[in-house]
């Protein structure tokens, strides 16, 4: 049953608290989203469902919910195929056009392959690979999603 004016839905998401990468040794990670992206190494610990794999915690300052990307350490694993149940990419904010191109600038001078700013429409973006070949994208919060038509427009072709 779909919430409505008359009934507001009682359970709400409240965003993206964490993603969680597989990695084959995390002192590469430590170099890359520490180092290189800035993020800072908020926690070291490990798996609670495998004692024996290393987790790290990378975000913000403070390690808030929405920030953090964090690292499984498995050395002896194969590594993984593209396809369905797996995941294509993760996407970092950046805070606008010249930041973006400032990111791209710098990850260059740190030998880091990215794409060209590309024009996504809603966004603007580049992508990179990290250490173990996970595809980032660095993207800008605008013009939006609705740039090109109401949302009330959108709504009405919604899939399901």
């Amino acid at each position: 049953m779909e919430a409505s004016a008359e009934q507001p839905r009682r359970l709400v998401l409240g965003g993206l608290h964490h993603v969680t990468l597989i990695v084959k040794d995390v002192r590469g990670s430590v170099d890359f989203y520490r180092n290189v992206l800035g993020l800072r190494l908020v926690k070291q610990t490990v798996n609670e469902d495998d004692r024996s794999a290393r987790h790290l915690f990378f975000g913000d300052e403070e390690g808030r919910p929405g920030t953090m990307i964090t690292c499984l350490e498995y050395p002896q694993l194969d590594e993984g195929t593209v396809g369905v149940g797996s995941t294509h990419h993760v996407a970092f904010s950046v805070g606008s056009d010249e930041e973006l191109e400032g990111w791209r600038a710098y990850l260059e001078s740190r030998d880091v392959q990215c794409t060209e700013v590309l024009d996504r429409t809603y966004f603007r973006s580049v992508y990179l690979r990290d250490p173990d070949g996970h595809i980032l994208e660095l993207a800008t919060a605008g013009p939006g999603m609705t740039v090109d038509e109401p949302l009330e427009q959108l709504g009405q072709r919604a899939v399901g």
